[in-house]
């Protein structure tokens, strides 16, 4: 396979080859450091870093959104930006208009990146390592440092958007864990990185329409307050309303007796192991998430992790560095993109 390195050697020849479509760079062809030099010495990651930052500084929940927009564009077509582009007439169903990806944010941090980045080092840096480095460096935030992982860079953006693609490709809330196994093998993640990309559910918020099919979950499989006195209550407050992943941010009064089961007991709204502390509870929001507890291939993971929140911490980051090396498919053609919402 072909590795295709664009190499700005002057900012304005750059501009005008920028337009043109080029073959996908290859997974052998990222590199950490890949901007190092090519930007007179512009320090592209501390831009994202610093931006991502003030933004979680401001509203934490961003953190959340930045952590799904990596997995959901990683996940349907490689790490190649897709999930940024906005519906337009000639692709009136980009990803983004999927039901799959309800309630995607976090779009204003990356505008946000892409427009420093572009004033000091144009035409140059990608939007979908933009995605990458914002996802890395919400993590390492939501969690105290500790996720913490360099990432190699080099990706250019895709031209191809799919509403259908993502509705196909991404894991359905709804689903067993048999299914959960194959959609993950297709990806090259083995049961175990399954377990650990999902710990990825102690922090963010769902709508109600992902997880309405709990509330009729039997005593087993769910905790019977927790269904009818959050869930239930939750879903009829208004319409498709949405509930945090982590009971551990649901407000106490909302909680009631449940309160007692919270981990950790103050704080909130971190990346951490309580995902799998909660999951042997019955204390999770998605039956996908619940699946997890019931086949020996994922449960011994669940387990695992829920005693050791910082190996959890090391795999996670492991998982996020291979999840960001995902491809777009065999033939693809990229761009550096002049802004991350429209194809140039």
């Amino acid at each position: 396979m072909k590795v295709f390195v664009v190499v700005c050697m002057l900012a304005v020849a750059f501009r005008l080859v920028a337009a043109v479509v080029v073959p996908s760079a290859a997974p052998g062809g990222l590199t950490v450091g890949y901007y190092n030099g090519k930007c007179n010495n512009v320090n592209v990651e501390s831009i994202v870093y610093n931006t991502v930052k003030d933004f979680l500084d401001a509203d934490r929940s961003k953190g959340a959104a930045l952590v799904r927009l990596l997995f959901h564009d990683c996940f349907v077509r490689g790490c190649d930006g897709s999930i940024l582009l906005d519906n337009s007439t000639a692709n009136p169903t980009p990803e983004k208009m999927s039901g799959a990806n309800i309630g995607i944010a976090g779009l204003d941090v990356i505008d946000a990146i892409k427009a420093k980045l572009e004033t000091a080092c144009p035409g140059v840096v990608s939007c979908a390592d933009i995605v990458v480095f914002a996802g890395r460096d919400a993590s390492r935030y939501m969690s105290n440092g500790g996720v913490s992982f360099d990432v190699p860079a080099g990706r250019l953006d895709g031209v191809v958007s799919s509403a259908a693609d993502a509705t196909n490709t991404l894991p359905d809330s709804k689903t067993g864990v048999a299914t959960l196994i194959s959609n993950f093998a297709k990806k090259g993640f083995t049961p175990e990185e399954l377990v650990i990309l999902s710990g990825a559910h102690s922090i963010g918020k769902a709508h109600c329409s992902n997880f309405d099919d709990r509330l009729t979950a039997p005593d087993s499989e769910i905790n019977a307050d927790y269904r009818d006195n959050v869930l239930s209550k939750t879903c009829k407050s208004a319409p498709n309303p949405t509930l945090a992943n982590n009971i551990r941010d649901i407000d106490a009064a909302t909680l009631g007796d449940l309160a007692s089961y919270v981990v950790p007991a103050v704080g909130g709204d971190y990346l951490d192991n309580s995902y799998y502390k909660n999951n042997k509870n019955n204390l999770v929001l998605f039956h996908s998430d619940w699946a997890l507890v019931g086949s020996n291939a994922t449960l011994q993971h669940v387990n695992e992790y829920a005693a050791n929140g910082t190996l959890w911490n090391v795999d996670f980051a492991q998982a996020l560095v291979k999840l960001s090396k995902l491809a777009m498919p065999a033939g693809s053609v990229g761009q550096i993109r002049k802004t991350c919402r429209a194809i140039n």
